[in-house]
């Protein structure tokens, strides 16, 4: 009814009728003094099918921080402009042109022991193992091979006079 006096719940702060608040008083006491776990979706999603449930991430490794080499790579920039500068000006007055800079590099990269070029740390784990592939791999070697197809022709003619 429209004129029943309503009064609030101690625990939730909803209003009810003193008859219905004796009632919602205990079990809301009960229900708001259980955590409720968070539902997860996931596993719902996959109960009954084949599909494994995934498990916790492995928590990304921590990266060293690597020590900052700017001091060297504004000196190797400073030293670029200057020939570039150098070298503008040579052009102009139609002197020789002055010798490149001395290539610099990087620290932080590490070198191919089979071809000698250098490649940052990702790039560098995979050419090492494609490079040592690739050395280990018999070279083509044009005179060898014309050698075999002679020899071969050789075999295959001899073959056809015996029969």
């Amino acid at each position: 009814d429209g004129n029943q006096k309503l009064f609030p719940c101690e625990v939730c702060g909803r209003c009810f009728a003193t008859d219905v608040l004796e009632r919602h008083g205990p079990i809301c006491k009960k229900v708001f003094n259980k955590k409720r776990k968070p539902f997860n979706s996931l596993k719902q999603r996959l109960q009954g099918t084949d599909i494994p449930t995934v498990g916790k991430s492995p928590q990304p490794k921590v990266q060293p921080v690597r020590k900052s080499n700017w001091r060297q790579q504004r000196e190797d920039f400073i030293n670029t402009i200057r020939s570039a500068k150098q070298f503008t000006l040579a052009i102009k007055e139609g002197r020789p042109l002055p010798p490149p800079p001395p290539p610099t590099s990087n620290p932080d990269y590490i070198q191919c022991p089979y071809c000698m070029r250098r490649f940052n740390e990702t790039a560098a784990q995979r050419h090492i193992n494609f490079c040592k592939n690739q050395t280990s791999r018999p070279v083509f070697d044009p005179i060898q091979m014309a050698a075999r197809l002679v020899s071969r022709a050789q075999c295959k003619a001899q073959a056809s006079l015996k029969k």
